[in-house]
């Protein structure tokens, strides 16, 4: 039987003896960003001997909230007037745009201008960004849905942080990246040492802080080491709108065009004009899947002066037109749902 550690029967100052979590479920929210939150808690009241920290469901209409995964939750309560000295999660997930509802937007409102500390999981922030809880903000929201963001929110101060705090203002990128947030909170009221044992329970051996980055770097994501093409890629990723020539970017990096096209062709099994063609695509997808911008203002974010072009460049990686690519999302988003 494991023995809790000697510090989990130190006192427990007042002011953190107890603490309540409420987490808003929304509509296809993610499980491991919600249960990267939890965990921690009920480890942490494990260790200390003691319920320092309890929780409750909350989403719209009181009842229940399905995953993305098909997953039930029973909730505990609907969209009610919470404790000022709550904690407050938006656990978001796939399709936030759809499950960020007008009363889970005034609920928000309602609890944000009565002091709660809010905090989103995962796309949660894009729920906190559309009540305008974030203006003036730092934040950060998964790098998946970051495109869109920028494109919505101009008024949010976007990081690529795995989690952030500002003021009573948190944001975390989804993933595992909760379990960073939760840990810092846990050390603030209890010690790092609590922290430490809650993260060696959890086998978590690699605690991040605000200062990391949720993607992997370049070279290690596209599996390639060679500083010079990293440094092309990185302006490639940073310059989307207004392409940059493969001369300049040669130029850029100190070699000549042919030398960085032989450089793409061996690593990459590509050129670079076609690597870039396919980020600007990636990046266009995303917007269209995830915003309501009109297709002419998709291209134009994509440094597609031309619709008839983007058109045909995205057919011809997609199979399909922009205009049909957005019409089938929106069916399927809006497709009745069967929970399990």
């Amino acid at each position: 039987m494991v023995t809790a550690p000697s510090f989990a029967r130190k006192q427990v100052p007042a002011a953190t003896r107890h603490k309540r979590f409420v987490f808003l479920l929304l509509h296809h929210f993610t499980m491991l960003s919600f249960a990267g939150a939890v965990e921690p808690l009920r480890i942490a009241n494990r260790v200390l001997g003691d319920k320092v920290y309890s929780w409750v469901l909350a989403g719209e209409g009181g009842v229940e909230a399905i995953c993305s995964n098909g997953a039930s939750f029973k909730l505990d309560m609907g969209l009610e007037e919470i404790n000022r000295d709550d904690m407050l999660f938006v656990c978001g997930g796939i399709d936030v745009q759809a499950a960020t509802t007008r009363p889970v937007l005034n609920w928000l409102r309602r609890e944000a201008r009565r002091g709660v500390a809010i905090g989103g999981l995962c796309t949660g922030a894009y729920a906190m960004a559309r009540a305008g809880l974030l203006d003036g903000r730092r934040a950060t929201v998964h790098w998946e849905n970051q495109d869109s963001f920028v494109e919505e929110f101009e008024e949010v101060c976007l990081t690529k942080s795995v989690f952030v705090v500002d003021g009573n203002r948190m944001s975390t990128a989804g993933g595992t990246a909760s379990i960073d947030m939760m840990l810092k909170i846990i050390a603030e009221d209890h010690g790092e040492d609590v922290a430490n044992a809650v993260a060696d329970q959890l086998i978590y051996s690699a605690i991040r802080t605000d200062q990391d980055t949720q993607r992997l770097s370049t070279p290690t994501r596209i599996g390639v080491r060679h500083p010079k093409l990293s440094k092309v890629i990185q302006m490639m990723e940073n310059n989307i709108e207004d392409p940059i020539s493969p001369a300049d970017l040669a130029a850029n990096v100190g070699m000549s065009t042919r030398q960085l096209e032989r450089l793409f062709r061996r690593y990459l099994n590509r050129s670079p004009r076609r690597y870039y063609m396919e980020l600007r695509l990636q990046k266009a997808r995303n917007l269209l899947m995830q915003t309501e911008m009109s297709v002419i203002n998709v291209a134009l974010a994509c440094g597609f002066t031309s619709p008839s072009h983007f058109s045909k460049c995205y057919r011809a990686h997609y199979r399909t037109t922009p205009y049909r690519e957005r019409g089938s999302h929106a069916s399927i988003t809006s497709a009745p749902r069967l929970s399990i």
